[in-house]
Parts: C-alpha cells; structure tokens; sequence
C-alpha cells in the first residue's frame, strides 16, 4: 500500500475516528494516528481503492436490521460490510422542542428587517436550499458563499462549508447576526420575540427560564435534528430490498466505490464527516479564477496555511435537489459536478457510461421527509 502509519499525540484536522482519507498530503484522522500519503496520482488510484476496500469491511449486520418483506413472511437481510449505512428512520427528539424550532425556523423576526427566515435560504419544499449560487439576505444583501441543504444537517460533524461550528446550536448564530444575511443581534431577536404571547408562553412550557438566546438556539437545533430524510431507495437496498434500485444504479455504485469516492463521502451521511482539500490532484482554483475569502475555507477558522482551499465534505444525501453545487455553485448539474471531483480530486476523466452510471446511482440517494419522497 501507499501509507505508511505512524503515532500522533493531537489532531488537528477535526475528522472523526475511523475515516480513511485520500493519499494527498499527510492528513491527521484520528488524535493517535497520521496517515503520511504520497501525492502522485499512482498513489492516489491506489490508496483510494483501498481506502474503499477497507471501508466495505467497516459494516456490520446486527439483528434489529432484519425487517420482514411486506405482505411475506420473508425476512430482509440488511447489506453487511458497505460504508454506507441508511439513515435511521427515526431519532429520539423533544417533540415540543421540535414544534417550536419549526416556528421559528419560519420566523422572518429574528432577521433584523423581519423580511429573511432560516426558511428563505433552506426552503424545504426545494431539497433544503433556495438553488441560488449566493443567497439573498436583508436588503437583498448577496451573500459570499453557496447554501448547504439543512436536511440532514444534524449528521455532520461540524457546521458550514468552514466548519466554523461545533454544533448545530453554534450554527445559529452565524446566519442570525451575519451582516449579509438576518443582520439581527440577540438583544434584537429577543425583544421581539417577548412581544409575542404565543412565543412567551411557548418558551415557558419548555424552558423555566423562558425566552433567552440559548433556548432559541437549542429550539432551532432540535428543529434542524428532526429532519432527516430516510427511506431512500438506495437505503431500502441498504436494508436489504435488491429491487430498490436499477441494475444501472448498482454499476454506479460499485463504479463510486471503485474510482476512489467512496473514501470521503461514506457513512450515514454520504460524507459531512471529515475535512478535505478541493483540488488534490488539479489546480482547481488557479483554473476557475478569482479567488475570494471564502475560496480559503478551513483557512479563514484555523489560519494554518495547510487549510487553505480546504473544505467539510458535502453529504451527498438529496444531492440530484441541491443543485448548484460545490462551496461556490460553480457546477450546476450532477454531471458537470462529478466531472469536476473526478478531475480534481482523483485525476480521472470517466467514460461517459461510466458518469451517466455514478450519477444515476446519485439520483438513489433522494430520501423521503416526514414520510412523503422529496419533490
């Protein structure tokens, strides 16, 4: 193999335990190992393909997995030993907590001008975005980097392009008090909020302290958790249903997995577990031009200059609704997308059969929400 394993004593990336990373510079995964990866494209076909191969040993079936097939007595048997794994159907919730998050999450008052909710950006009639390569906040203020879908969102590690929050809770506070977006404060949101009747004697059935900023935020991340989006089809393979997909989509899995992208987007989110560079085998860019703040990533949190142009890996879940894509909305279809990971990320041109397949096996991933598909 192309690493070579060795002791560390901190980590500094971020990434979870137990995900493996491509070989393009030494990457710190976990805080008592390195893999140290050589960058030459040999090296990378090579630890990518391995990288998946040890990623499919990670699964496991366990006994509550095993579902009965509808109208049969026949029992599906969940697929062992894939890195992915389904999204659950359900995750344990206050669901008071939840209701009041939905209604703030629609609230266009915690925005300074009481014109821009967390919904005009995260619309979730439209996959979770608002399909804007740069969303519009107060004033109709632009801002400087591609909307993320919400869905699913309680599945990442960490929160925004940067990973600038550790929590969903952080989170709130970025949009909430950027200029370019809500531009509020929390002395703002609160006052408002106080005038409500309905929102005064919501806040004390829930908190005893009633409205304050940490319970607002703690509402809107209950929120954000509870939307999930299971029972794609490719989850309904997952468990076990091999007519849940094409015979197409299973050539385009097995082609994800093979080419080497499996190695960051893997787990129950498809990705959104760990940080990586855009442009490991490319100048991305030096050839797209005009470089911005928001171009550095990681950098602009860490100020290491190892982070530059380093990014969270995007889940993949929904992916064929949450067009444009990357951090920039540079690639406006799931074709130019994977054309352009595929150049920069592995060093390949894929045939064109091979392309139409990966992507057919993207459009899988759509799931379902609130047990209804996603338009």
């Amino acid at each position: 193999m192309c690493a070579k394993i060795h002791r560390q004593s901190s980590c500094a990336r971020g990434q979870k335990p137990n995900q493996l990373v491509p070989p393009c510079r030494e990457r710190k995964i976990h805080k008592s190992w390195t893999f140290s990866l050589r960058p030459s494209p040999l090296g990378f076909a090579r630890g990518t393909i391995a990288a998946a191969f040890c990623l499919c040993l990670l699964g496991h079936s366990r006994a509550s997995d095993l579902q009965p097939l509808p109208g049969t007595n026949a029992v599906l048997r969940p697929k062992a030993r894939e890195p992915i794994r389904p999204i659950p159907q359900s995750v344990p919730l206050d669901a008071a907590k939840v209701a009041l998050g939905h209604k703030l999450f629609d609230e266009p008052r915690l925005s300074h001008d009481n014109t821009v909710s967390c919904a005009s950006c995260h619309n979730l009639k439209t996959g979770g975005v608002d399909h804007r390569v740069h969303s519009l906040g107060i004033n109709q203020a632009e801002g400087v980097i591609n909307a993320p879908t919400v869905f699913n969102s309680g599945l990442h590690f960490k929160q925004f392009w940067d990973g600038r929050a550790d929590s969903l809770e952080e989170q709130v506070d970025g949009p909430t008090q950027d200029v370019n977006e809500m531009g509020s404060t929390w002395p703002e949101i609160l006052a408002k909020l106080e005038h409500s009747s309905a929102y005064v004697n919501a806040f004390k059935e829930i908190y005893p302290d009633g409205i304050q900023h940490q319970n607002v935020k703690n509402a809107l991340a209950e929120f954000e958790r509870s939307l999930i989006t299971p029972n794609s089809r490719f989850d309904r393979y997952l468990r076990g249903d091999d007519t849940a997909i094409t015979a197409e989509e299973k050539q385009g899995y097995l082609k994800f997995k093979t080419y080497g992208c499996i190695a960051c987007h893997q787990g129950v989110d498809v990705g959104g577990n760990m940080f990586q560079p855009l442009g490991i085998l490319g100048d991305y860019f030096g050839d797209r031009g005009k470089v911005t703040k928001a171009d550095f990533g990681r950098f602009n949190v860490t100020g290491h200059d190892e982070d530059k142009f380093v990014f969270k890996v995007p889940s993949l879940r929904n992916v064929a609704l949450t067009a444009p894509y990357f951090h920039d909305g540079s690639a406006q279809t799931l074709e130019q997308a994977v054309t352009t990971m595929a150049k920069y990320q592995l060093g390949r041109e894929l045939p064109p059969r091979d392309l139409e397949q990966v992507v057919l096996f993207l459009k899988s991933l759509t799931g379902q929400y609130e047990g209804k598909p996603l338009p």
